[in-house]
Formats: C-alpha cells, sequence, structure tokens
C-alpha cells in the first residue's frame, strides 16, 4: 500500500489521535511539512490518500506553498485520490474544487455544536448532533457537486462531502495535551477575540476530559470509514513512518 500523506503545518497543530488510527491498522503514512521547508510533493501518484491539517495561516495568503498545495490537491482529486481536510486542510479542499474561502461573519473558537446530514450519519459515522473543537476565522463555500455534512449556529458549512473528499471544519485529531498547549501558545488571541462563537481559556478546558472522550468515539468512526476507502487498506502489513523530531508532538 502506498503511504497516506499528512501534511502538517504547525508545531500545535499535530496529527494527534489520526496518528493512533493509523498506527494501530498498520497504514503507512508520511508526515509532510510544507510551512516549515516549502516542500510539497508535485503529485499525489505516489499517496493513497491526502490528509491536510490546520494552519495559522489563511488559504487566501500568496504563500508559495499554499499555492503548491492548492495543486496537489486538484491532482488528488483528478487521481481519485481520496482527501481528508481539518479546519485549515478543508479550507484547502474547497479552495482545490473551486469554492471560495472568506471571512466568516464571527470568530469559531473553542467548543461548539454542529448538526450532522442523514448521509453524513449513514456513510461517515457521525452523530445526529456533535460537539467539535474549532479554531478558525474564515469560512468555505460547499463546492459544486458536494453536499454539506456538518453545519453550525455561527458557521453555516462545518463540513461537507464529495466522494472519498471529506472536509471538515473544525478539528477531530486534537487530544487533551494538545488543546492545553495550542491555548497556552495563542493565550493573547484568545484574550482579543470577540463574538458569540468565542469561548475563553477557562471555558476550552472547562470540561475537557468529557469533550476529549466524545470526540476521540467521533473521530474512531470518521477516520475508520475515510481510511476504508483507501487502496489496499485489507491488505497492508508494514508501514513506513516518517516523523521529523520538531514536528514529533501530537
Amino acid at each position: 500500500m502506498k503511504p497516506i500523506a499528512i501534511l502538517q503545518h504547525e508545531t500545535t497543530q499535530g496529527p494527534g489521535v489520526l496518528l493512533d488510527h493509523l498506527e494501530s491498522r498498520h497504514l503507512p503514512y508520511q508526515l509532510i511539512l510544507p510551512a516549515l521547508d516549502g516542500g510539497v510533493p508535485l503529485s499525489a501518484r505516489d499517496y493513497s490518500g491526502i490528509v491536510v491539517l490546520g494552519s495559522d495561516h489563511s488559504v487566501n495568503d500568496p504563500v508559495l506553498w499554499i499555492e503548491r498545495e492548492r495543486r496537489l490537491l486538484q491532482d488528488a482529486i483528478q487521481r481519485h485520490i481520496p482527501v481528508l481536510g481539518h479546519c485549515f486542510g478543508a479550507q484547502m479542499l474547497a479552495r482545490a474544487l473551486g469554492a471560495r474561502v472568506e471571512r466568516n461573519p464571527c470568530p469559531n473558537i473553542g467548543w461548539s455544536q454542529v448538526w450532522s446530514s442523514p448521509q453524513a450519519q449513514r456513510l461517515m459515522g457521525m452523530p445526529r448532533r456533535a460537539m467539535l473543537f474549532n479554531w478558525h476565522y474564515d469560512t468555505f463555500q460547499i463546492p459544486n457537486g458536494a453536499t454539506r455534512t456538518l453545519s453550525g449556529s455561527h458557521c453555516l458549512n462545518k463540513g461537507f462531502r464529495l466522494g472519498p473528499h471529506w472536509a471538515f471544519q473544525g478539528h477531530l485529531e486534537v487530544t487533551a495535551d494538545s488543546i492545553r498547549r495550542w491555548c497556552a501558545s495563542g493565550r493573547q488571541e484568545l484574550l482579543d477575540a470577540r463574538g458569540p462563537a468565542v469561548q475563553n481559556e477557562a471555558q476550552i478546558l472547562a470540561q475537557l476530559p468529557e469533550h476529549i472522550g466524545a470526540l476521540h468515539a467521533i473521530a474512531a468512526r470518521a477516520y475508520q470509514r475515510w481510511t476504508d476507502q483507501l487502496s489496499g487498506t485489507k491488505s497492508v502489513a508494514e508501514q513506513t513512518i516518517y516523523m521529523p523530531s520538531l514536528y514529533a508532538g501530537r
């Protein structure tokens, strides 16, 4: 089986429980760090799937690695190689499919409820309602041909699906430790952010064990359904792992 490419952009936004899923099923993966060295593969042909994680950047920033990443996703889509986007990654997938990404009416930071479509419940294993962890200022339009899978009160488009390509405008991958680190590194940002969908650090951490437990159950089902689509997942016996120590934190 070809490895799954994981594109990580920030030290505080690692693959988290996604790695637990891949390693427990002996699925090979390769960690790629576009924002660190600009190194983005020119083609998706060497991968069985592409996972795109979050970033402090906007997908509309005029940065070379963002443009290269968009082209990689377009290549994956043309080759029918499944893409899974988290937050910034969801916006990148939307942009690669020709949809607009623009400022949401208000920031969405912290825990908030989303509602799942019947398709998301049936095909992606999502519950009818879920609490997701969020940290974003932008939102995407639903690409042509895609179906909205998740919706929220303060951000309508919280997810979409187009065949094997799934977008989550939130973070399924986070762990309790990564959220604590994120809050610590973004403490000033939390103090400055304003709006009806913004939680402060105390609110984010108040029920962390309960929220994380429920989120991990959702992530386990969603990641299983997504990786089931990958070519060769039923027979892989070995894994090839590239994990640079700088970004090793989950």
